[in-house]
Formats: structure tokens, C-alpha cells, sequence
């Protein structure tokens, strides 16, 4: 199927006035599903239990989407470019407002030369452009709005570079602040979140995103030593690297040991957690990249460390990023989660267990250092589960 443009409407950010799907701010207006088309580059797999994650029992086609070649022609008819940030934005990338025909978007501007998330995950390809042109993003649950309109790439030096345009929604974000978040919106992101992991549930990465090993290697000694021979240009790198001292004097000695064994090979917990079932993944399910529009749909945005993997992998993210906003203890998310799999069609009872042990021990292994600046209850909840993960390996 193809998509009549609107008149002097560019090809690169056309299609989401025809389209609903593409994360449009009209909160009257559900996204629809993604136009069949080609694959290209990626699969969904269908797998047991997954009643209802897919309509008809069929995965979604994917349609691959145009990517332009420079930001002049993504945002081709804009005014009033402004340069702003967020105290959220900790990646190093540049953002902007700018108006197109009435509307407001925001431009981000990513290159591996400014982004040390970017760095330190090896992303010189920018995974969030190709899940954008794989479309990815077109597929996800009529309940959440990535808000992207239109992609760039092969920008700045050896064309690393790229940019996203997206919808303006940042009266509908999380608030920044430590305050909790009312339950009924925490009761819908872990919802929301569980039919997002539904809809791919079997997904195998074809587009070449991040690789599951990799990501239990988030602040790991190599990262930091790169940062840190940068003169640690950025704040939270720095930070880290204090904290895993910390977490070294803080933590007991068997979790230290069993921590400190993983940030070395963190690949293990890829190759045991494989036996349990994969998804797609978003990569950083936090506060400051969730909103909510009034009709109850979940804003998601910054799909920055997309791929192939648990789905307790985003949980256990959700759940040590987010931990001072949370409204109910964290056994109760962690239940929230998985009933809210079993009424999306995801039987768990062969799996479960084994897959949160796993990725809560690979969350600490990933957020060891934060939790080793904090009080020492939390310290404690997270190395109790880091002892159940161990048993798993």
C-alpha cells in the first residue's frame, strides 16, 4: 500500500498526517495499525502464549520508512529553531523546538562524537534511526505514541551522525522530580509495557540493534576508562565511576564478588537468561521518557538501546531507575507486570522465575554504582536478588 502525501508535505515526515500511527498529539486520534507492506530487514515471530498479542494471530508487516540525508530536508519549512534541554537529557545530544506548518516538534541532533551513551554501547550506526526505517516503530501497541515523524542519518564526521523529529509532547511527560507518580499512570506504564513485550513476544533481531551482550555492559570499566581518558566530559560517567567504589566498600563481599565477576564477562547473563523467551525491547523504560496522553495512551520516546531480549530486562530497569517514583513497593510492580503478561496473552509460568532472577541480577550489574550511592535498604533489597540471580547462572 501506498500513501499520498499532502501537498508540499515532505516524503520524510509525510506519511504520519495519513497515518495516525506515527504518534500523532491528537489525543482523540488511536494510531492505527502498520500499513502491510515489505519486510526488509526484520521478523516478527509469533510464539506460544501469545493470545491476542497479534490480531488475526499474524505478525504485523513492517514497512520500511525513508530516512533523509540531512537535517535541511527532515525539517524542510521550519521556523523558529530554538536550542533546548531537560534536566532528563544526559546523553550529550542536542535538542530543538521548531514549528512545521502550525506545529511544534522536537529535533534530535545524535552523533557518537557528543553522545557517551552512544559510546559507550557502540552505536556508530544510531539504532534509533534503524528502527525507525526498519518500522519498528509503526508496530508497536495502539496504547503507546513514540512520537517520531521522520528520520536523518549520515550526518557529521564519517556520517555517524543522525536526527529524529518528533511531535512536541512535553506537557505530557513524567514531571522531572522524585515525587511518586499517581498508580494509575505507574499501573499503565507496567501495562502498557507488558503488551508492548506481547506484540513481539519471539521477536529475533534481524536489523542489527543491540546486541544482548552488550547490554548488561552498561557501565562497565571499559566505558568508564574511555570517559575517563576524555577528561569525563559529562557528568554521570564520572558519577558512576565513584559510585562502583562505593558499591565495592558498601555491598557484601559475596554480591561484590559475583557483581564484579559479570561487569568482567557480563556476557554470561546474555547466554543464561537465553533460555527463556525474547522480545522486542525498548531499553529504558524510565520516567523521563513516559508521559501520558489523556485518553490513557502511554508517550514513550528516546528508543536509544532498542534489540532483542527479556522482557524483565525493562522491568528490572524500570524498577532501579525509577525507584523513588514509584507508588507501590516493588514486589507489588513486579507482580503488576506479570499479571498484566498473562492478561496480554503471555503464559509464564515455564519461564518466569528464571528470567526475573536473571535480569535483576543484571540490573545491578548495570546499576551496581547508583545503588551503592543510595540508602542502605535499597542496597540490601537489590543484593537479595542479586543472590537469587547467581543461583540461576
Amino acid at each position: 500500500m501506498t500513501h499520498k502525501l499532502p501537498e508540499g508535505r515532505s516524503r520524510w515526515r509525510g506519511g504520519d498526517r495519513d497515518r495516525p500511527s506515527l504518534g500523532r498529539r491528537d489525543p482523540d486520534t488511536a494510531p492505527a495499525a502498520a500499513s502491510p507492506g515489505a519486510v526488509a530487514g526484520a521478523r516478527l515471530v509469533p510464539m506460544g502464549g501469545t493470545r491476542g498479542a497479534v490480531a488475526g494471530g499474524r505478525s504485523p508487516a513492517l514497512t520500511r520508512r525513508p530516512v533523509a540525508a540531512s537535517v535541511a530536508e527532515l525539517i524542510d519549512g521550519a521556523s523558529g529553531r530554538r536550542p533546548f534541554r531537560t534536566s532528563d537529557a544526559k546523553s550529550g545530544s542536542s535538542f530543538e523546538r521548531v514549528e512545521i506548518d502550525g506545529e511544534r516538534f522536537v529535533l534530535k541532533v545524535m552523533h557518537v562524537d557528543d553522545d557517551w551513551l552512544a559510546r559507550s554501547m557502540g552505536d556508530v550506526a544510531c539504532r534509533q534511526v534503524r528502527v525507525w526505517a526498519a518500522g519498528l516503530l509503526d508496530a508497536l501497541p495502539a496504547a503507546i505514541d513514540h512520537t517520531v515523524v521522520g528520520a536523518a542519518a549520515g550526518l557529521g564526521r564519517n556520517g555517524w551522525g543522525a536526527a529524529l523529529l518528533m511531535h512536541d509532547v512535553g506537557d505530557r511527560l513524567v514531571p522531572a522530580g522524585h515525587d511518586p507518580v499517581p498508580l494509575d499512570q505507574h499501573a499503565a506504564f507496567l501495562d502498557h509495557l507488558a503488551e508492548l513485550s506481547a506484540r513481539f513476544w519471539g521477536w529475533t533481531d534481524t536489523v542489527d540493534l543491540t546486541p544482548p551482550s552488550l547490554r548488561w555492559a552498561f557501565f562497565g570499566d571499559a566505558m568508564l576508562d574511555v570517559e575517563r581518558r576524555r577528561g569525563w566530559p559529562d557528568e554521570v560517567p564520572r558519577i558512576a565511576d565513584t559510585g562502583w567504589r562505593a558499591f565495592a566498600e558498601r555491598a557484601p563481599d559475596d554480591v561484590n564478588r559475583v557483581v564484579t565477576e559479570l561487569r568482567r564477562a557480563p556476557w554470561t547473563i546474555s547466554e543464561a537468561v537465553a533460555t527463556t523467551p525474547t522480545t522486542f525491547l525498548h531499553g529504558d523504560w524510565k520516567m523521563g521518557n513516559l508521559g501520558s496522553h489523556p485518553d490513557g495512551r502511554t508517550i514513550l520516546i528516546d528508543c536509544a538501546y532498542p534489540g532483542e531480549g527479556p522482557a524483565c530486562h525493562e522491568l528490572g530497569w524500570y524498577l532501579a531507575i525509577n525507584r523513588a517514583r514509584l507508588p507501590e513497593s516493588k514486589e507489588a510492580a513486579i507482580e503488576r507486570f506479570r499479571s498484566s503478561l498473562e492478561r496480554h496473552g503471555v503464559a509464564t509460568a515455564d519461564w518466569w522465575e528464571r528470567q526475573l532472577d536473571i535480569c535483576l541480577l543484571g540490573t545491578l550489574v548495570q546499576f551496581g554504582w547508583e545503588k551503592g550511592l543510595g540508602d542502605g535498604d535499597e542496597l540490601a533489597w537489590w543484593s537479595e536478588r542479586a543472590r537469587a540471580g547467581a543461583r540461576r547462572l
